[in-house]
Parts: C-alpha cells; sequence; structure tokens
C-alpha cells in the first residue's frame, strides 16, 4: 500500500493521467488545485463556471496559465454549473468531477438525477483517506450517507475497499466502530457491526479483515485492545475505519484535517466517474490530492 500522497502522485503521474471537470470553478483553492495539478503533470481541467472571476482568478494565481485551461461559462448559477459539469462527465469528457464553490448537496443533486445523472450503484458513499504516520489510512461515511442501515453499511464497506485495493493494499482490514467493543441490543449500530463481520467471516464479504464492534480506541491502538483482551487480525491495526453514522464520520475527519493537520483526500464511490466533495474551506493542494486519489481508483 501506498505509504504516503507522494508516492500516490508519483504513481498516478506515471499510470493514470486524466481530465478533471471542476464544477463552480470560481474560488480560489479550485484554481490553486487545477493549477497545481497541471503544474504537477496530474491532470488537466475543464473549468465550469462564471468565466470572467474564473480568468480573474487564474490571471492572480498563475498567470502564465491564462490560456491554459478549457473555460465553460455558465454564469453564477452554480446549479447550471453542477448540471453541465454532469453532462460533460457523462459526454466522457472528463474522468472525475471536483466540487468548487458550491455545497455538496449541489453537485451530488445533478450526479444523482435518475435521467441525467451518474448513479451506478445503489448506494454511493465518500471514502476519507488520511496520511497516518504509519501510512494511508481509510475512514467512511462522513459525508454522504446519513444514517445507513445495515445494506447500505454493506455497501459503504465495499466501497471503501475497493479504493484500499486501488492504493495497493490487496486485504485491508476494517473496524466497524461503534461506542463500545460489546454487542448491546440497545445500541443497533452493535448488531449491525457483528452482524457485517460474520458475513465476512463466511466469504459474503470478500477481500478484507471485517472485525465489529470495535471502539475507536481498541481499534486502532494494539495496547488498548491488549488490555481489553482483543486479540484479531484488525484489532489496534485497522486500515479501515467505518464509522456508524455522517456525525461521527464527519468529526473524525475534520479532527484530522484541524487537529492533527494530517494530509487528506476523499472521493465518492458509486458514480460513473468520482465525484470529489471536499470542503470549501480546504486547501488547493487538498483538493489537488483528491484528484490524485480519484485517479487511482479508476479502473
Amino acid at each position: 500500500m501506498f505509504k504516503n500522497f507522494a508516492e500516490l502522485l508519483s504513481y498516478v503521474k506515471q499510470n493514470r493521467k486524466g481530465t478533471a471537470i471542476i464544477a463552480g470553478a470560481q474560488i480560489e483553492s479550485a484554481i490553486e488545485a487545477g493549477v497545481m495539478a497541471k503544474k504537477e503533470g496530474l491532470c488537466e481541467s475543464i473549468l465550469v463556471g462564471d468565466k470572467q472571476e474564473i480568468i480573474r482568478l487564474i490571471q492572480q494565481k498563475a498567470p502564465d496559465l491564462v490560456n491554459a485551461f478549457a473555460i465553460i461559462d455558465t454564469g453564477s448559477d452554480l446549479r447550471k454549473a453542477a448540471e453541465t459539469a454532469v453532462a460533460l462527465a457523462k459526454e466522457e469528457k472528463g474522468d472525475l468531477i471536483l466540487k468548487g464553490k458550491m455545497e455538496s448537496s449541489v453537485i451530488l443533486k445533478a450526479a444523482l438525477d435518475k435521467e441525467k445523472g451518474l448513479k451506478v450503484s445503489e448506494v454511493i458513499s465518500d471514502v476519507f483517506v488520511y496520511e497516518h504516520p504509519e501510512g494511508l489510512k481509510i475512514q467512511t461515511d462522513g459525508g454522504i450517507n446519513i444514517l445507513p442501515e445495515l445494506n447500505e453499511k454493506i455497501a459503504i464497506v465495499k466501497n471503501a475497499v475497493q479504493v484500499a485495493h486501488a492504493l495497493g493494499n490487496p486485504k485491508p482490514k476494517v473496524a466497524m466502530i461503534c461506542a463500545i467493543e460489546t454487542v448491546n441490543p440497545k445500541m443497533p449500530a452493535t448488531i449491525d457491526a457483528a452482524l457485517i463481520a460474520k458475513m465476512n467471516e463466511r466469504g459474503q464479504i470478500p477481500g478484507c479483515v471485517i472485525e465489529g464492534p470495535l471502539a475507536f480506541d481498541n481499534a486502532v491502538d494494539k495496547e488498548a485492545a491488549r488490555i481489553k483482551g482483543l486479540t484479531s487480525e484488525v484489532a489496534g491495526a485497522a486500515d479501515i475505519l467505518v464509522f456508524p453514522n455522517i456525525e461521527t464520520g464527519n468529526v473524525h475527519g475534520k479532527m484530522l484535517t484541524y487537529y492533527c493537520h494530517y494530509k487528506i483526500a476523499h472521493v465518492t464511490i458509486g458514480t460513473k466517474v468520482p465525484i470529489l466533495i471536499p470542503s470549501r474551506a480546504d486547501s488547493g493542494e487538498t483538493k489537488m490530492l483528491c484528484m490524485a486519489l480519484a485517479l487511482a481508483t479508476m479502473s
């Protein structure tokens, strides 16, 4: 598995170059991402949005590249920018979509439209990758599924495992995170976790090893797992953390970003092309890393 994002970038630049479609590109961080991707030799970008503002930002950030991007003018209408980006992806004009100056719900609504959208799976989910001192780790889903039920959690696990495989981990260790590490009928998440772990044991969810329920401490810390008497491949050594709802996943992701200051990237799995929904507050570098992650997941 790639140890860090530098290794991932190197691999993608050599093997997976493509074209990004940036929807609502009239925001500094999105332009920075497009410029960085261009200069890194990672990918080209089609900029969709307010052409006048996009050009102004390129002139400000990289005047030498002011004529280096294809720009599609949709004015300040973010809904139109999202729909245009999705249409371009459906026409195979680009390999991924990065949201710019819009809420995630706007681009996802366009991407999931039953007639004009890009959905290819019953469940789509956001897979978040972070650069931990021990290597690249994964958590999910803090961006799309609010309170997933059992079948949705199974799909979320499979989507995360797909990304882990793309990052070079053939058999990732998956921890189903709950508040405790024992099954409690009053805590439905613990029941779901135990069922998913049993399904994995019986070969119904292949390509990984799943343990659950696990509390966060004994999923990531071997000493905590030892003290609590947990012995398994996953306890204390999880590669993928699967959270029971959007609140826990979202808060954990933002803690990694703002408290730990880890480099992060995330990608939405389950659509014809990857959809990237980083926070509008994320840096240009983070959004560029999202592009690299998306290209790495392409089959």
